[in-house]
């Protein structure tokens, strides 16, 4: 009777063993995340920093990451947008690409203009809760928020809503992204503007994101 435990435990070991143990762990997918297959449609939405404002055409953080990826990666940014704004144009985009995935940020503007947070998290809400009922996965972006430190050179910080939300809704989030492009002048076109390698440069952070999210292999 005593050497029942240690058969069964010396059972479960080497079926363990079989299965590949921690390797194979370490290499499945995130619990809840499905990689995207080659050539997968991607919907990057979003305001000007989406759209590639102040880089040449194709410079873009979307192109950029097409090119990293081998995903249709559809640049719906659009300069000047709110959260409000991107959210009413979600359900159109959604119909008409039907993407696997969605990169969502937004809300930039909403802080330059110091429009309310509450309501900035409304519309991201809402937009993630569309997207989510289209059947696509979502990534959230972090954005950073204007602050007296940010405006005298001092490192920016994304505004801690996208964190919270990204944590209370189970989303992989792309957080200190663009602060870290936006924070250094060689990679900017202006204050609030990357330029040709800070678009770069984000595409390649959030494809890393992205594998260590499960959602890129």
């Amino acid at each position: 009777m005593q050497r029942r435990p240690a058969l069964i435990a010396l059972a479960v070991a080497a079926a363990f063993a079989a299965s590949g143990g921690l390797t194979a762990c370490r290499r499945a997918a995130k619990p809840g995340a499905t990689a995207l297959a080659p050539g997968a449609t991607v919907l990057a939405v979003g305001d000007s920093i989406t759209y590639g404002t102040g880089a040449p055409d194709g410079a873009s953080y979307p192109a950029e990451l097409a090119r990293l990826t081998g995903w249709q990666v559809v640049n719906a940014g659009v300069p000047g947008d709110t959260a409000a704004q991107v959210l009413a144009r979600l359900p159109a985009l959604l119909a008409e690409h039907q993407p696997a995935l969605v990169i969502l940020g937004a809300g930039g503007n909403d802080f330059l203009r110091r429009l309310p947070e509450a309501d900035v998290e409304a519309a991201l809400r809402r937009a993630i809760g569309l997207a989510r009922g289209a059947g696509s996965q979502v990534v959230l972006v972090g954005v950073p928020r204007p602050t007296v430190a940010a405006r005298l050179g001092a490192t920016l910080e994304d505004h801690p809503l996208f964190e919270r939300l990204a944590r209370e809704l189970g989303l992989p989030l792309h957080g200190g992204g663009w602060a870290r492009v936006l924070g250094d002048a060689s990679l900017r076109s202006d204050a609030i503007h990357a330029n040709a390698a800070g678009y770069r440069a984000f595409a390649e952070g959030l494809a890393a994101r992205l594998r260590e999210a499960g959602l890129w292999r």
